[in-house]
Parts: structure tokens; C-alpha cells; sequence
């Protein structure tokens, strides 16, 4: 995403917009002008949020990232293939689960030997719309944070790509299919198309909930709380991190910009080691927010309309009303998504194959 676009759009959020719902009604109930009113309100609610969160795609492509049937399919049973990991008992989906809105549910989530890492595991839908991966945006895109875990002796454990790819050409059924995913390539099974795989799956993963369809120009989409609210997360400034197609993921911020949020996690200084990126991290994405607690880096709040208010507080340095505090979570909660339970289907993996390595508790 340009710093062009992102400009424009954060200008975007002093427009002035009409509340929600236009002028009071009276005893009698709206008029034909009120009525008009309203849609009016409705219709630049509308055409402001567009503009500042923009459409979202049906896949989030790109142009390195060649996409095909076979790759999707291929990077889909990796996706679910708990022999990835050292012990053959957890998988992508272990902690990013597609039945349950791409995350686990847990603040941290338990890898090899029922160890934590140090960080929330942020749900794997429309991740690729990010600009990074991780909350520390080590990574540039799904496909190489799709090889991180698997050899990370935390999570899954592998002792080395080479052992995973040793796991890989051991199935037998695994052969035809990567051939078929990458045609030309002399030996295909390799620890980098497996994470090409992965992230052909994972491009796929986008989640189109009400918001969508009232940007588009549906303006009954939203309800007359969930627009307000949004007029609120706009009026408020929460868009100044939470904007693009994901409402979020294309930015980094300090946690505690206004004021101070107590935590140990140094966050992305720990990849650049410049002082300015102390305690920063990649802004998350809100789709699907109210179904992917707890929340934060730490998953320490449990609660979403908790995290909204802490957000007002350590980011923009408001207190919230209790009014715009539900109001906005109003809003939040129609960002819950549509997920294609057919795309995330549990496939049947090929069988292991005689030289296929035993699992490995140690």
C-alpha cells in the first residue's frame, strides 16, 4: 500500500460526516425529509469509510506470488499436516484453526512439549493483505512466515528445513503434487515451495462480513448502532491505524503512543535494533475482531470491549464514553466475516510413506 494512499485516506477521516440516523424524530414518527434524511447520512458514511478502508479483494494477490489450483490445493494439506512438526502433533492449524475464525483462543498457544512462545498467535484469515507478518513484521509476506514456525523449537520443532523436506519426500503422495504445483522444477520438494504452498493457501483466506456489502452500497447492511459506530471509530481517530482493506496490518505503532502500556516485549527493536522501534509493533488487523480474543500482542485482555477502551486510552489518549464504547464494539462486530467453510475444508493428506520419520517427543 502507498504512503500516497494511506495519506489520502487518514485526510479522509476530517471530513465531515452527518450522524447516523439524521435529525430526531418526532412523536409521529420520520417524515419523507427525515427519511431522506438519513439515507443521505448513510450514503457518506458509506462513501467516507470506502474511501479510508478502500474494497476487498477476493484473494490477496500479488505479483511475485503466482497463484494456481494445484499450488492452493497442495498448500492446503500442508496447511493441516501435523508431520511438519517434530513430535506429528501440531500443525498450522493448531494454532491459526479454520473452524474457529483462524486463531486458537488462547493468549499464547502451546507448540513442542506444551511450551509458549512469548506472543498472541494472530488469526491466519486475510493475513496476506498485511504489509508483514508477525507482530514484529520479521517476515515480508505469508509465504516466508510459513517457514518460521516449523523449525522454531518452541512451535513446532523441526531440527532444520532439511528434516522437514526429509518428512516431505518420505510420503510418497506428496511427490505428484508438488510436481503438479511447481511443473518444470527439477526437484520440487523443497523447504521454500513448501512455504510458497502455504501462503498460496493462506492468500485465500479473505472474509468479506456487513461492512463490505455496505460500502458497496447496501447502506441496511449495517444497523443503525453499527453505523454510529463507525462514525464514532471515525470521529475518533481510530482509523489513523486501523485503515485499509484489512482495518489494519499496514502499519507500525508504538503500544502506549500517548500513554504509557506496561509489557516486557520490547516488540520490532528486536528485529532492527533501532531505538525509535522500541515497543513498536505491526498494527492488527479488526476483520473478524470480536471472534479472535484475547487480545493485544500479549493476549492479556480477555475482553473486546476492554481492548477498545485501552486502545482509547494508551493510542489516542480519550476516554471513551460507555456509549462509544458499545457503540464501537457495535461497529467491530460486523466485521465478523464469511468464511468459505469449503475452501477451509479438512482435506485428506496422502499416507506416510515406510521411510517416513517416526514422531519424536524429545
Amino acid at each position: 500500500m502507498s504512503s500516497r494512499w494511506i495519506l489520502l485516506a487518514t485526510s479522509l477521516l476530517v471530513a465531515p460526516l452527518l450522524a447516523p440516523g439524521g435529525a430526531r424524530a418526532d412523536s409521529h414518527g420520520p417524515g419523507a425529509a427525515e427519511l431522506s434524511t438519513q439515507a443521505l447520512s448513510a450514503q457518506a458514511l458509506s462513501s467516507q469509510a470506502k474511501a479510508i478502508f478502500g474494497p476487498l479483494p477476493d484473494v490477496a494477490s500479488a505479483p511475485n506470488r503466482p497463484l494456481s489450483s494445484p499450488r492452493v490445493d497442495l498448500g492446503r494439506m500442508l496447511y493441516y499436516d501435523a508431520r511438519l512438526s517434530k513430535n506429528h502433533d501440531i500443525s498450522c492449524n493448531s494454532c491459526h484453526q479454520l473452524d474457529n475464525f483462524g486463531v486458537d483462543s488462547e493468549p499464547t498457544s502451546p507448540g513442542h512439549k506444551g511450551q509458549r512462545g512469548g506472543r498472541n498467535s494472530p488469526t491466519s484469515l486475510n493475513a496476506a493483505l498485511h504489509v508483514t507478518q508477525f507482530w514484529d513484521g520479521r517476515e515480508p509476506d505469508v509465504e516466508a512466515q510459513a517457514k518460521g514456525p516449523v523449525t522454531n523449537p518452541i512451535e513446532m520443532a523441526m531440527p532444520s528445513p532439511e528434516a522437514a523436506v526429509q518428512v516431505l519426500r518420505s510420503i510418497p503422495g506428496y511427490k505428484s503434487l508438488f510436481e503438479a504445483a511447481f511443473p518444470g522444477e527439477s526437484q520440487p520438494v523443497t523447504y521454500d515451495n513448501m512455504g510458497t504452498a502455504i501462503g498460496a493457501f493462506e492468500r485465500g483466506l479473505v472474509t468479506p462480513g456487513p461492512l463490505d456489502a455496505f460500502m458497496a452500497g447496501d447502506l441496511k447492511a449495517l444497523d443503525a448502532r453499527q453505523q454510529k459506530g463507525l462514525s464514532s471509530f471515525l470521529a475518533r481517530g481510530c482509523a489513523s491505524c486501523h485503515l485499509g482493506p484489512a482495518l489494519g496490518g499496514t502499519l507500525y505503532r508504538k503500544i502506549g503512543l500517548i500513554n504509557a502500556y506496561e509489557t516486557a516485549d520490547k516488540g520490532r527493536i528486536e528485529v532492527t535494533g533501532a531505538e525509535v522501534d522500541l515497543y513498536v509493533f505491526k498494527v492488527p488487523s479488526l476483520r473478524n475482531i470480536a471472534k479472535t480474543g484475547p487480545y493485544f500482542h500479549d493476549g492479556s485482555v480477555k475482553k473486546l470491549s476492554d481492548a477498545v477502551r485501552l486502545m482509547g486510552h494508551h493510542q489516542l489518549g480519550i476516554e471513551l464514553t460507555k456509549a462509544e464504547l458499545g457503540d464501537i464494539v457495535a461497529f467491530l462486530e460486523s466485521l465478523t466475516g464469511k468464511v468459505d467453510t469449503r475452501y477451509v475444508a479438512r482435506p485428506k493428506l496422502p499416507a506416510s510413506g515406510p521411510d517416513t520419520p517416526k514422531p519424536d517427543p524429545s
